[in-house]
């Protein structure tokens, strides 16, 4: 008898500290009851609540991804790092915008690489210069890139006007972008948002996005080149996922741009460095050979090798370097006579303000770089057709119009 009235004085009791507490907790302000635990976001998807049903295809994007199936949430990625601005959203605190530096917090290493490339502060200078980076970033970026970021905005572009600039040129420049934050670029240019996705970076197309057109068309000479055929064909039969330290040949056993450029593949070096394995300067009028031309060439070769006998790389490489060499001896003559019809006062130093600029400037930045990339990617047309046939006819109209200007027969 005395055991049963314990029990019930006990329960009784802890129903009535429970009534209390829904009682208190039902006068707290809404800010506090709807704030979540962290724990409580990784255990019931707080943001996926309210974003399947504004914006549902970043979450089926999201769950799809390598961080989901990490346990990785939604605020680890969007919560403010150092240097961010933040704003409230849905009693969250998040960054205002997301930068490569909150990628940084966890993948350090692949943005210290990203920070050596040319694809970080040299890509948003060739477009607007110097101006926007501190001494600091300058002082960093010319360390591999001389002359790359400190240089004044593009003359082109500039004559093109501001929309061009902003929707066309930094459409594919920004990833060099300098942020608010102190950091440079963004991620998710290739790896995109919310998919995060070592697959979508290792798909030509991904590269695509910027690498194409008569300037550098390197997804229309993959694509031309067995590399591309091949891939085209075996696609379905690979495996995009695979993590980069693990890649193998028998994962991809045909080669896509990040397998060449970036990828370890059979155990070789990961990079985020796009240019640690090139050997010239191949976007450059004349090209020269890089400070770290050896280095970046045995690099590349290693990589070749893995699907190639040593006796058809260097057969490669031989020609590729003997159509940089005649490439190289095609536009310098077109250098010398521009250059002379400045110092004979027939054409202004007026950059982009006579026909006979344009022709010289397309010789050497469309049909110069084509060849040469053509050579060093396999792209044969690319090499001929839309590389050294462009260059003879260009070279054929500035030599009637450097006549005719010293004639007298055309006005400058």
């Amino acid at each position: 008898m005395r055991s049963f009235k314990s029990i019930f004085i006990s329960v009784t009791l802890a129903a009535a500290l429970i009534t209390i507490v829904f009682i208190l907790n039902a006068q707290r302000p809404a800010i506090e009851t709807n704030q979540p635990s962290p724990d409580f976001v990784r255990a019931t998807g707080k943001c996926a609540e309210c974003h399947r049903r504004e914006t549902s295809a970043v979450v089926h994007q999201f769950e799809r991804s390598e961080h989901a199936k990490h346990g990785v949430s939604c605020l680890e990625c969007h919560k403010a790092v150092e240097g961010q601005e933040t704003q409230a959203h849905k009693s969250f605190t998040i960054a205002k915008d997301l930068t490569a530096k909150n990628c940084s917090e966890c993948h350090s290493t692949e943005y210290a690489q990203f920070l050596r490339s040319r694809h970080a502060a040299p890509a948003w200078a060739a477009v607007s210069g110097a101006r926007d980076f501190t001494t600091e970033q300058i002082a960093f970026a010319e360390k591999y890139h001389k002359g790359a970021v400190n240089r004044p905005p593009n003359p082109l572009a500039i004559r093109e006007g501001e929309s061009a600039i902003n929707v066309g040129c930094l459409g594919c420049h920004d990833i060099g972008k300098p942020n608010d934050d102190g950091s440079i670029g963004t991620c998710t240019d290739c790896h995109a948002r919310h998919s995060t996705s070592i697959a979508l970076a290792r798909e030509p197309e991904t590269c695509g996005q910027c690498h194409m057109g008569p300037d550098h068309s390197q997804i229309e000479i993959y694509h031309e080149s067995k590399h591309g055929v091949l891939y085209n064909a075996q696609k379905g039969d690979m495996n995009l996922k695979a993590p980069p330290k693990m890649l193998s040949t028998a994962d991809m056993s045909v080669p896509t741009c990040v397998t060449c450029h970036l990828s370890g593949l059979d155990g070789l070096n990961v990079t985020h460095d796009t240019t640690e394995r090139l050997s010239y300067w191949l976007f450059a009028a004349i090209s020269e050979k890089r400070p770290t031309y050896q280095r970046g060439q045995d690099a590349m070769k290693e990589t070749c090798s893995k699907c190639h006998a040593s006796s058809q790389v260097e057969a490669f490489y031989q020609e590729a370097e003997e159509v940089v060499a005649d490439t190289n001896h095609k536009i310098d003559e077109a250098v010398t006579l521009i250059k002379s019809l400045r110092e004979e006062g027939l054409i202004t130093d007026t950059p982009f303000d006579e026909p006979i600029e344009f022709i010289y400037f397309d010789l050497w930045h469309y049909y110069g770089r084509t060849a040469k990339h053509g050579a060093f990617m396999g792209g044969a047309d690319f090499v001929q057709w839309h590389g050294n046939y462009e260059l003879l006819l260009k070279m054929t109209e500035l030599k009637k119009i450097a006549a005719e200007l010293r004639a007298g027969t055309t006005k400058p």
